[in-house]
């Protein structure tokens, strides 16, 4: 007997829910298919993202410093052999080139001891400092200290010209700067000239290259420690440059063979972060440096208790200001007389800002401020030459 032949059901056949559930299932799996991939597709996306930013920061950093590390092999080699090495005197000479240390030739007194003007056997004038006695290095290591400084050459350093280590007398000899200091213009009594806000721009854009040298330029880097108006010097030109680097470690930092803990600088210019723990880097340097550039704005010193309320410390006065255009101005030096250029005045209250930042890590390098600055002398350069020496109060 043979089997009935086979026949496929028919739609009329099939139960309508089965077949409705069947499509639910394949819609439902293709939209979380698609779902799946897309989110598998962006998790990708971004994590390339993520790698290519972390190339570029490796990338930046790697580029940085192996533009520092080719800086300092081009500086370094030359100051291994120095073209000058630094001339050792007696202390007989010194006192004879100062007049025995007279009174009358005292430059100013300073943390480290007293500067005198002297002049020097081979007919130099030149700026004779009497360390004082406490603290003081033995004899070999403070020739080794001295011997490392006269091996900093820059156009923007003090140039130190020798040292004297007889008996237990200490003394370095510099160049004589014939203008003084940047402080005693700025805080003059009329008998300075005052600096109007070219010279003063140059002066911070000198100085600013002289802690970039310092900082980036030498290996390993030279923290100055009390970078302050006082110990930057003024040429007969007002080219400015930096001094007494390095003499924070010359003078008394060992006592009795242990090391000091105790925070050396000027109050008003100390770093907080170095003021509190005692740790020192080049971002406490550049701290000093916008408080230096906060002297340049305003012509006023870092603290003085008798100004008016809330304007004793300069920095907590002038940190609201910086940014503020409405107010920006309350902070210029009435010495200048509205001859300067509210567009550059913005510009370096900005960087003044940037650089008292209280949280070390915010404040930029020195190579950073010195780009920063450069246009600003430039302009001004120009701006000069067009104006013919116009008294006109600049707005740009």
């Amino acid at each position: 007997m043979s089997s009935p032949p086979f026949s496929a059901p028919s739609r009329q056949n099939m139960d309508p829910r089965k077949s409705s559930g069947n499509r639910t299932v394949v819609v439902v799996i293709s939209v979380v298919t698609t779902l799946a991939v897309c989110f598998l597709f962006m998790l990708a996306v971004y994590y390339l993202y993520l790698r290519r930013k972390s190339e570029r920061k490796q990338t930046f950093f790697r580029t940085r410093q192996e533009f520092q590390r080719s800086a300092t092999q081009y500086i370094l080699p030359a100051m291994h052999v120095p073209p000058l090495e630094a001339q050792v005197f007696t202390y007989k000479q010194l006192q004879f080139a100062t007049g025995n240390f007279s009174s009358a030739n005292i430059l100013g007194h300073g943390g480290f001891g007293s500067v005198f003007k002297g002049l020097l056997p081979d007919g130099r004038v030149a700026a004779i400092k009497q360390l004082s006695k406490a603290g003081k290095h033995g004899d070999h290591g403070f020739r080794v200290e001295v011997d490392l400084l006269s091996r900093l050459h820059s156009p923007y350093l003090l140039d130190l010209i020798g040292y004297c280590a007889d008996q237990d007398h200490r003394l370095l000899v510099y160049e004589y700067m014939p203008k003084g200091s940047l402080q005693e213009h700025l805080c003059s009594d009329g008998s300075s000239p005052m600096l109007d806000w070219g010279t003063r721009m140059r002066i911070a854009l000198d100085a600013a290259r002289g802690l970039e040298y310092l900082h980036e330029l030498v290996n390993p880097p030279v923290i100055h420690r009390d970078f302050k108006t006082s110990n930057i010097l003024l040429d007969e030109n007002f080219n400015a440059k930096v001094s007494d680097f390095g003499l924070a470690k010359l003078g008394s930092d060992k006592i009795n063979g242990l090391v000091s803990t105790r925070v050396l600088g000027t109050q008003g210019y100390v770093a907080p972060e170095y003021a509190l723990t005692g740790q020192l880097t080049t971002k406490s340097d550049v701290y000093s440096f916008g408080v230096v550039l906060l002297e340049l704005l305003t012509g006023q010193v870092p603290v003085d208790m008798e100004r008016p309320s809330g304007q004793g410390v300069l920095v907590s006065w002038a940190l609201p200001r910086l940014t503020d255009r409405d107010r920006v101005e309350e902070l210029v030096d009435p010495a200048l007389k509205g001859q300067y250029s509210m567009k550059e005045l913005i510009q370096v209250a900005a960087i003044a800002k940037m650089c008292i930042q209280p949280e070390a890590d915010y404040r930029p390098l020195m190579t950073d401020v010195v780009q920063s600055l450069v246009p600003l002398v430039k302009q001004r350069s120009t701006s000069q030459k067009m104006s013919s020496g116009s008294s006109r109060k600049l707005r740009n």
